[in-house]
């Protein structure tokens, strides 16, 4: 088994360090839970739980021999994150220790992978965890069902493999059959939930309720193949599957599989697998691995906050042996000594160690969010300070006004500070005007009562201009009616979503809010969008162009109508330069100058503006903001001591208000037609 392990944590690890060399080392997770599922259930078969004292001496060895040496990483990962990590990062990396301590870190992450926003934050030191959430909700439960097949069994007086079987197989087949369509609908969170990982883990168990075919009467050259092909299985998983590749669906069936027919052949034959699994450095390999496992990922996240840059090589070769090392200590002087110290056995000391681990973390993670909570509440005051202060200079009136008048001066702070300004986003988020995935809600949210109506139409690049909307409707007597979707481009064209159902759902959201804002019943339609994904069968090299005919027809329907539309420009962002502007200012404070570049490193597509320009008709107007992003050439993270960008491409609530100013005009040609 541990050559087994070796290969599973040596997928994970060069995957997270290479990720372009082994496209789909996160398979060897699946290996895992395919050993965990076999492993556990052989020990139940053979020492079933009858009794709840059973029960809680079961979850007890699963204490001793999994928690000790996690609260450790953890309790390390939260310190070192809070010496080394911008403050920007410290509320989320505060809320998954929790989640981590508490064994629901998987439930968390799925929430967040349909959150199109969070999508774009920086991972935390203890995603990994998911999987081990994974595992401990499969330990918990596990011992229940067969303590019930067993009791059942006895009930009707039966063998017990007799319903034991079956029911592993039920779940097996339920689970796969959730897993299928949950990663066909929503495959985001289906990567991480528990109900579609459950059957990686009842395959380990139903292969531990059959006989090994090495003792059978299977020619052992024949069994010695089939191990072969199973260990083929995996690395073929490993090697082609990518990010792209629907998981887990059916195609986590390749490394499960491949898994359990490595585990059923169990073949010692001298051309088996097991000769090159019995090498000393694989056998240690797969020995520390678990420990290896809840190392590697912190010191993969946190060491750029030390090195102030991407990995490198050496940074790579660096974690590596740091990992293996804390590996060695962590199975000598934590998993061993707990899992075999005999003043360990008793259970009352063993729930003690682990309610009091838990309260520590949870305790440790809490202090942080009072901390966080703490300098937002100051950072809040300093924001409104700064928008009550009349000053000329502040956001984007500093480009405006000019240099001369407006020097920059690095002793100002900014505002929002940068940990809030994470948070600085359009009344829309909290009001919870979006259609969000897979885009079958039809929201539409008011701001403001003036006669003057008009509509803001498009993604989350339309949706943050609605704070300077507001500022001009309060002034000018508008009422703005928001028709917002995330992600989703109204448009003629089909998109590439990861299932059909949302490229299908998108089109009809498209040809709805067509239908609702082209009846006379607006004065004004305000649009802009970010291609965020793109055109159905096409590559980012190739979508610009089907993406400008989709737009061209679809404001051609406006235009037919004679609704008055405006188009804003999707301004300059970092996306792929700086993933985060408010981290990349937290990294470096007092140089904002850090988390800067040029219009054609922040440059990406707009085929929405492209194709209003092109249609040229009296209706379609288009403005053009991006000298209030990039003045003199170089696009900034800060303008007039304000934060831009509240992550890699949305504007900030704050600075799009000091953009009213200069959009008012556009708005009001626009009205005019």
């Amino acid at each position: 088994m541990q050559g087994l392990r070796a290969i599973a944590v040596g997928l994970v690890v060069v995957y997270h360090l290479w990720p372009e060399r082994l496209t789909g080392g996160y398979v060897g997770v699946d290996v895992f839970f395919v050993i965990s599922g076999f492993l556990i259930t052989s020990h139940l078969i053979k020492k079933p739980p009858r009794t709840p004292k059973d029960l809680a001496q079961f979850y007890g060895r699963r204490i001793r021999r999994l928690l000790p040496a996690a609260f450790v990483v953890l309790a390390a990962t939260a310190a070192a994150a809070r010496l080394v990590a911008p403050p920007t990062l410290w509320e989320g990396i505060a809320k998954e220790v929790i989640a981590s301590a508490l064994y629901v870190q998987n439930w968390v992450l799925a929430g967040s992978s349909v959150d199109y926003l969070a999508v774009e934050n920086e991972p935390t030191p203890t995603q990994h965890f998911w999987s081990l959430s994974v595992e401990e909700q499969f330990y918990f439960l596990w011992p229940v069902l067969i303590l019930a097949v067993f009791w059942a069994a006895g009930r009707a007086r039966l063998k017990p493999m007799a319903l034991v079987r079956p029911a592993v197989a039920m779940v097996f087949a339920a689970s796969l059959a959730f897993s299928v369509y949950a990663t066909a609908t929503e495959p985001g969170s289906a990567y991480f939930i528990t109900p579609t990982r459950m059957w990686e883990l009842a395959a380990g168990g139903m292969i531990a309720t059959l006989t090994p075919l090495a003792a059978t009467r299977l020619n052992p050259a024949a069994n010695a193949i089939l191990a072969w092909i199973g260990v083929a299985a995996i690395v073929i998983a490993g090697l082609t599957f990518t990010d792209a590749t629907p998981f887990p669906g059916y195609a986590a069936a390749l490394p499960v599989l491949g898994t359990a027919l490595v585990i059923l052949a169990a073949s010692g034959h001298r051309l088996s697998p097991a000769t090159m699994f019995a090498a000393r450095p694989i056998q240690w390999l797969g020995g520390v691995s678990y420990s290896v496992y809840l190392w590697h990922w912190p010191l993969i996240v946190l060491l750029p906050y030390i090195s102030g840059g991407n990995l490198g090589w050496l940074d790579k070769l660096v974690i590596l042996a740091a990992t293996l090392v804390l590996a060695a200590l962590s199975k000598t002087f934590i998993e061993d000594r707990f899992s075999f110290t005999r003043a360990a056995q008793s259970l009352v000391p063993t729930y003690r160690f682990a309610a009091a681990g838990m309260a520590v973390l949870v305790a440790a993670g809490g202090l942080q969010l009072a901390e966080v909570g703490f300098r937002t509440q100051q950072a809040q005051q300093q924001l409104a300070a700064a928008e009550n202060s009349n000053d000329p200079c502040l956001g984007a009136a500093a480009v405006a006004n000019g240099a001369e008048e407006c020097q920059p001066d690095p002793d100002v702070p900014l505002v929002p500070d940068p940990a809030l300004a994470k948070e600085d986003r359009p009344a829309a988020y909290a009001d919870q005007c979006w259609s969000n995935s897979p885009f079958t809600d039809r929201p539409v949210c008011e701001y403001g009562d003036g006669e003057t109506q008009v509509a803001l139409v498009g993604n989350s690049h339309a949706g943050h201009w609605l704070p300077a909307l507001q500022v001009l409707a309060e002034k000018n007597d508008w009422t703005i009616s928001t028709y917002l979707v995330s992600r989703c481009n109204p448009t003629d064209v089909p998109l590439q979503f990861d299932t059909q159902e949302k490229t299908d759902n998108c089109r009809e959201y498209g040809d709805w809010v067509l239908d609702q804002t082209t009846g006379g019943q607006y004065d004004l339609v305000v649009t802009s969008e970010r291609q965020s994904v793109p055109v159905q069968g096409e590559s980012w090299k190739t979508t610009e162009e089907p993406a400008v005919e989709g737009y061209l027809s679809y404001l051609a329907e406006w235009d037919k109508a004679g609704t008055n539309v405006l188009v804003i420009k999707d301004p300059p962002y970092p996306g792929n330069e700086i993933s985060s502007i408010p981290d990349c200012l937290a990294e470096n404070d007092g140089d904002a100058a850090a988390c800067s570049g040029t219009p054609s490193e922040w440059h990406w597509i707009d085929p929405l503006y492209t194709a209003a320009r092109e249609l040229g008709s009296r209706h379609i107007g288009t403005v053009n903001l991006d000298g209030y992003f990039c003045p003199k050439g170089s696009c900034e993270g800060a303008i007039g001591s304000v934060v831009t960008y509240s992550d890699g491409s949305h504007i900030t609530a704050t600075y799009a208000k000091t953009l009213a100013p200069y959009l008012e005009q556009p708005i009001r040609d626009a009205l005019r037609g």
